[in-house]
């Protein structure tokens, strides 16, 4: 039987002064059925409220590392300080943090969100943090039955170790704000802008913390894709691998006008190649052309890196042609989906089982993005 499809993590810590004797309690709970997995509440000696509840954290995802290594997680704390700052909202400036916030980040695995809820709903976690103190326990407990597990969804990935692809929209450009068709490599190809540096700077930032886990990066070679992933690479240690097939569409003689100018220049043409996936647009490629060549690369990227976790710089198009074929949607649903400059989508696939595990997510705290900006 496989494992719960996503975990909820509890974990609180607490002191008896400030600093002062202290523990933490951490809870795993099946997801879908409120079950316990398993539990801890251990002592740390002396040390402050928020050394404790950082230790809470990295103990519950430890739990969620043994007893569902292949699930979705979800983080619940009262503690509004490591809510903020493993999103990515808050700086940590206390250097006692930084090293727990670091391995909190290599334990904790993609998709992971953080969400603070009332000290109230936190009584589980709260309680073994009183008994470890009281003496009353000490490590960890495991249910002695395994939780329900609910009937997975058809295609839903057995477990096993995944072959990760994090797909990054380049940032903006001087087209992208103009809401400008801007293709591939017979594009007029401008570059980023000083916005879509601090866009890429931005997912730099979010992804350090894994950097180790991040077996390589691979780019588009259109230009705003390559110095997207250049950005990156520099922040991650990784050369830049080259694969042509996650171009964008190639758009003819509609490159560089907006889709105002297309409408009024080739009404028919823009009319019979929203209409078609198979109409090449402004004379340039198909929906269904960018599909064979975007797969093919996806294939290329999975077989080379088996296993492993790959940064993928690429565009628009490419992107939701692999989320399409991942969800095995039909090819129309691309002009469903919406895809934000400088976005994260990520898709892991257990063997041929893809899984989304997240779409068009932006990175928090950084003031060129909204602030409602999804958590991965």
């Amino acid at each position: 039987m496989t494992g719960p499809r996503s975990v909820v993590v509890e974990a609180d810590g607490g002191s008896r002064g400030n600093p002062g004797p202290a523990a933490y309690g951490a809870v795993l709970r099946d997801a879908a059925t409120g079950a316990v997995i398993a539990e801890e509440g251990t002592t740390i000696g002396v040390a402050t409220n928020n050394v404790a509840e950082y230790s809470g954290l990295i103990a519950g995802l430890r739990l969620a590392r043994e007893h569902a290594p292949d699930a979705d997680v979800e983080v619940r704390m009262d503690s509004k300080l490591v809510v903020e700052q493993m999103s990515g909202r808050w700086k940590i400036k206390h250097p006692d943090m930084r090293p727990l916030a670091a391995e909190a980040a290599q334990l904790a695995p993609f998709g992971t969100t953080y969400t603070w809820i009332p000290r109230e709903q936190n009584r589980a976690a709260d309680r073994l943090v009183n008994e470890a103190l009281d003496g009353l326990r000490r490590g960890v407990t495991v249910a002695e039955t395994a939780p329900t597990e609910k009937p997975a969804p058809q295609g839903w990935a057995p477990p096993g170790t995944p072959t990760t692809v994090v797909l990054v929209r380049h940032g903006v450009t001087p087209h992208t704000v103009e809401k400008r068709f801007s293709g591939g490599l017979a594009s007029a190809n401008p570059g980023l802008s000083d916005e879509g540096r601090d866009q890429i700077r931005a997912i730099g930032d979010w992804l350090g913390p894994i950097a180790e886990r991040i077996d390589a990066v691979v780019s588009s070679p259109v230009r705003r894709t390559l110095e997207s992933a250049e950005i990156l690479g520099a922040v991650l240690g990784r050369e830049i691998q080259v694969e042509p097939g996650f171009a964008e569409m190639e758009f003819g003689a509609w490159d560089g006008l907006t889709f105002a100018e297309v409408g009024e220049r080739h009404p028919e043409d823009l009319k019979a190649w929203l209409g078609s996936l198979e109409v090449a647009a402004g004379g340039g490629e198909s929906f269904r052309a960018v599909e064979k060549r975007v797969l093919d690369a996806l294939a290329r990227v999975l077989e080379e890196h088996a296993g492993k976790t790959v940064v993928l710089v690429t565009h628009v198009t490419p992107i939701k042609t692999v989320v399409a074929h991942a969800l095995d949607a039909p090819l129309e649903s691309v002009f469903r989906m919406e895809l934000s400059p400088a976005s994260i989508t990520v898709v892991s696939w257990y063997d041929q089982s893809p899984s989304l595990r997240m779409y068009n997510a932006l990175p928090p705290g950084n003031d060129v993005f909204s602030a409602g900006a999804a958590r991965w």
